[in-house]
């Protein structure tokens, strides 16, 4: 028997590319390497296109449990030894920088080698898709940033380490004004699962691979289940977000002092865990929020995103206060 909630949100015919499971879908798996190498290729400078690619398993990054439990999506290395993590960021993040930072030093680490080693690394990029806007950047029309180490003058100090950020909400173009393969990357990712049938500009072999591999009418009952699951988390973080935001402006207004400011973020957080991982907050959870430093709570409103049940929770608190 179908579940009411599938019937209720199943209603389009290609899947939506920002939740996680049409992202893993669409760039993850074997059969659709090829959608997965022309992205990239689009965002790449010219001079680091590749032609084939393997995927790599994340759980075997990081050196210990807390850094082996897998945040970004994809890992992969392409043909001639560079290494790719890629990452599709929903909300905003305030740390975004800083995590992709350290994340980009696991890939680097697994290179040592045991024994008399040369230190020789091969490039690592961290790539960042983003449905959010960097607080930096929201005067800035430029929608793809390609980040490396230089030094004062300038000159680019080491060429095998970048970070490309892609902020999607400035991309603003509708179908009759796509110019390039860049343009219709960035629409399918934002419009795909409002198309009805495949748009003439998007009738080229890679678009029309994607286009068979997202109907959701050849998903496999599991599959559907699995969207459905995905689709329903990434509204009510939208969802959540949005309130956050009016309820953070609401009792900034109405409290305008320090500690009333504090009560509401605990108050607010208390809801988003309670809503996110699907629990009634104890009175001994309450008491350990309670005690958390404000800059604290900031950091743990924007980790929840990634916490998946209390045991996540715990672990992230125990790790914060191993820190402190």
């Amino acid at each position: 028997m179908s579940n009411p909630m599938s019937i209720r949100l199943s209603r389009d015919r290609y899947i939506n590319l920002l939740t996680d499971f049409g992202f893993k879908r669409l760039f993850g798996t074997e059969p659709n390497k090829d959608l997965l190498i022309d992205f990239l290729n689009v965002i790449l400078p010219i001079q680091h296109r590749v032609r084939d690619l393997t995927y790599r398993n994340t759980e075997n990054l990081g050196n210990t449990p807390i850094d082996r439990k897998a945040i970004f999506d994809l890992y992969c290395e392409s043909e001639t030894g560079e290494k790719f993590i890629v990452e599709m960021q929903k909300a905003k993040h305030n740390y975004f920088k800083d995590r992709s930072i350290y994340y980009s030093t696991f890939p680097i680490q697994e290179q040592a080698e045991k024994g008399n080693w040369n230190y020789k690394l091969t490039p690592v990029y961290a790539i960042g898709i983003l449905d959010f806007i960097f607080d930096e950047d929201k005067n800035d029309d430029t929608l793809l940033h390609i980040v490396e180490l230089k030094d004062q003058d300038g000159k680019v100090f080491y060429e095998k380490l970048k970070f490309i950020y892609l902020e999607l909400p400035k991309f603003k173009k509708s179908i009759d004004q796509l110019t390039d393969h860049f343009d219709k990357w960035l629409f399918l990712l934002q419009h795909l699962p409002e198309l009805e049938e495949p748009p003439l500009p998007l009738q080229e072999n890679v678009f029309i691979q994607l286009f068979e591999a997202s109907q959701i009418a050849s998903f496999s009952q599991e599959e559907r289940d699995a969207y459905e699951n995905s689709l329903k988390y990434y509204r009510d973080m939208k969802g959540v977000v949005e309130t956050a935001r009016e309820e953070g402006r609401e009792e900034g207004r109405e409290e305008g002092k320090a500690q009333g400011i504090q009560e509401g973020k605990q108050a607010l957080l208390l809801k988003q865990l309670s809503r996110k991982l699907g629990i009634i907050i104890t009175d001994e959870l309450k008491v350990q929020l309670h005690q958390l430093d404000p800059n604290v709570l900031d950091t743990l409103s924007e980790a929840l995103f990634d916490l998946e049940n209390l045991e996540d929770l715990h672990n992230w608190l125990k790790n914060i206060n191993h820190r402190l």
